[in-house]
């Protein structure tokens, strides 16, 4: 992997330094050494009128991964790149920015600088605790010089904004012309002293400016402050190197976040940064400030807002490291950004209570300026002072400003629901799709439906049967792992199962489909486990376990009795041989229909194949079981007498299970 570049944002780097890319963080104190050096002189202005994140990120060269990294608040700016924290408070803000960049030296590590040994903590290879180190760095500085001006209801927006931008365009032409001030008429002369100005830089100042005067001198003297070598100049530009490259045992950064999520975030973001100059404007509002009441819901639905943003930006903190090493897919960040539109805090709802409340704060502005000479007070005790003072008063009110607002209700709600809830919901969902794509039975119906119940929060699947709800907290089998061969034969082969990790008390039976090499036709061989438990008043005095091969032998040929029996023979051999399994048999069991019209060829066949495994008097300990039989005598019965089949003859040995 080759190098890549990264702004510095205010950070201590230093050439050598070990970087995580994961998490976009500096390992201090564990650094190469021996650099080469190269001058680098450059200097250069850019006026940046637009507020967004995009434009404040491409004037500082902040690239997408380290974007994302600035939203989630894993990287803390420094210097000149805390201008990416500086936001507008109101939407009647009139905004330009004037950015100042000059650069003094790169600095470099060659090859033979870098390497294993050349690592002051080689461990960090082996723990993984950096991914790339600082292979070059671009010295500098930057500033942002940050002009506000208020603009009232009469001006025009844009007309401000552009006059502001056309004097601002001047000032890097002093230093070149080496002229003290500019030469403004009257006019401009007014608008600046509306102006302020914060500054945003990597260079040393005694004094911040705050006016338009003051930044024109700060500017002036920028070029002397990084000291006449450049010793005051700070990393501006990193370039990193993969660990990979030096040692294969080193963490790496396994992807990166798409550019489009990225910008999802971004604009999640930008959102609320717009809400809040909103709400903010909102409350200065004079008419607000006559009625408490719409302050008082305007301050709630932005103390929301700040919460939910900041849970936001922690949920993100803890992904993108996640994603970036490998452990989480980059769907569970599309998913944190699917489950935000569809919460009560989705654009559309946040934007249009904001507008109602905007529309009220404008009707009832309206509605009072048209009563002149009317006072309006403010609160329940100014009323009562008022009305008791005077012999009749007339009073118009407003009676809905304290409604309840159940949108407020439902945003502070959906704050409170606990995580679990969420991962509650998504795990189900999960299992339900899963056992959905892998359940190939067509009697089943899969469904969605909204059903409340309080025990059950966030979601439970139901399995209902023949009409009637059978379980509501049903746990469909996850997928079977891989069935893997533990045992192989010139002739045979072994296979074990092992259960899924959900929902084995759901599973009956396992169904496993074998195909002759070269061949397309799959059969199946079905195995089902009965467990007959030994209860008061039962005739049969023990507990029995049946193990039916139902496809046995009816559709098998001779050759496959034949490799049955002799599979049969290894597994009764394999019993006896083993100290930790059975060290004698009581009893062979014959299981049989009690329809059964009689003891087919085949049947006798396997059956006396396996009587000469034991003693010749095996067969007083023979017993049948008859399934499917009614209180009456099974016909089977006396199939089985008027057979040779050898079996003791009495009654005592005739046991009749209904299956």
């Amino acid at each position: 992997a080759s190098s890549s570049l990264m702004a510095a944002l205010g950070r201590p780097f230093s050439l050598g330094m070990l970087y995580d890319c994961r998490q976009d963080s500096l390992i201090p104190g564990k650094a190469l050494k021996s650099p080469n050096l190269i001058p680098q002189p450059n200097s250069e202005f850019e006026i940046v009128a637009s507020e967004s994140t995009e434009d404040k990120s491409s004037a500082l060269n902040v690239q997408a991964s380290l974007k994302a990294s600035f939203l989630a608040g894993l990287v803390e700016v420094e210097g000149s790149a805390k201008y990416l924290n500086d936001c507008k408070i109101s939407k009647n803000q009139a905004r330009v920015t004037l950015k100042y960049k000059t650069t003094t030296k790169y600095q470099e590590l060659s090859m033979r600088h870098l390497g294993r040994d050349n690592v002051k903590h080689p461990y960090v290879f082996d723990k993984g605790i950096a991914t790339h180190v600082v292979k070059g760095i671009l010295y500098g500085a930057q500033a942002f010089f940050v002009f506000d001006r208020e603009v009232s209801e009469k001006e025009d927006h844009k007309d401000i904004e552009g006059s502001l931008k056309v004097m601002i365009q001047q000032i890097p032409g002093l230093v070149l012309q080496g002229q003290d001030s500019l030469q403004l008429t009257e006019t401009d002369t007014a608008n600046v002293q509306n102006f302020s100005c914060k500054f945003h830089g990597d260079f040393n100042l005694q004094r911040h400016p705050v006016s338009f005067q003051d930044a024109i001198e700060v500017y002036q003297s920028l070029p002397t402050l990084l000291g006449a070598n450049g010793e005051n100049a700070v990393p501006v530009k990193v370039w990193l190197m993969p660990l990979k490259i030096l040692d294969s045992a080193a963490a790496q950064l396994v992807r990166q976040i798409s550019i489009r999520l990225v910008m999802e975030v971004q604009s999640v973001l930008e959102v609320f940064s717009e809400l809040e100059m909103r709400c903010n404007d909102a409350m200065k509002n004079s008419t607000t400030q006559q009625f408490p009441q719409i302050g008082k819901k305007l301050k709630a639905f932005g103390e929301l807002c700040s919460e939910y943003k900041l849970e936001f930006q922690r949920t993100l903190a803890e992904k993108l490291p996640s994603i970036r090493g490998g452990k989480e897919e980059e769907a569970v960040l599309a998913e944190v950004l699917k489950m935000r539109h569809s919460s009560p805090f989705n654009n559309k709802n946040l934007s249009e209570w904001m507008s109602c409340k905007e529309r009220e704060i404008n009707i009832i502005e309206a509605l009072t300026d048209m009563m002149k000479n009317t006072k309006i007070v403010t609160s329940r005790y100014a009323l009562d002072k008022e009305i008791l003072s005077a012999e009749h008063a007339v009073c118009f009110a407003f009676t809905s400003l304290e409604d309840d607002e159940p949108y407020l209700s439902d945003l502070s709600k959906y704050l409170k629901e606990t995580p679990e809830i969420w991962n509650t919901m998504r795990q189900k969902s999960k299992l339900f799709n899963a056992f959905g794509e892998i359940d190939m039975d067509n009697n089943i119906s899969f469904l969605i439906a909204g059903l409340a119940n309080e025990k059950k929060k966030g979601a439970s699947i139901h399995l209902y049967k023949e009409g009637s709800l059978f379980s509501e907290s049903f746990e469909p089998p996850s997928k079977p792992e891989k069935p893997a061969v533990s045992d192989t034969t010139h002739n045979c082969v072994t296979v074990r199962i092992s259960p899924p990790g959900l929902g084995t008390e759901n599973i009956t039976h396992y169904s496993v489909e074998y195909c002759v090499s070269g061949e397309d036709d799959w059969q199946q061989m079905t195995v089902l486990t009965y467990k007959i438990h030994h209860k008061e008043g039962f005739k049969i005095p023990y507990s029995f376990t049946i193990i039916h091969n139902e496809d046995f032998p009816h559709k098998f040929f001779s050759s496959e009795v034949f490799f049955f029996k002799r599979r049969v023979r290894q597994i009764i051999s394999r019993l006896f041989m083993s100290d930790k399994l059975a060290c004698e048999i009581d009893a062979v069991c014959l299981v049989i229909q009690a329809s059964f019209p009689g003891p087919k060829l085949s049947y006798r066949y396997v059956f006396d194949s396996m009587l000469k495994l034991f003693d010749e008097d095996v067969a007083e300990n023979i017993r049948i079981v008859v399934t499917s039989a009614d209180d009456e005598l099974p016909p089977v019965l006396e199939v089985i007498k008027s057979s040779k089949f050898p079996c003791p003859k009495t009654d005592s040995v005739y046991r009749s299970i209904n299956m």
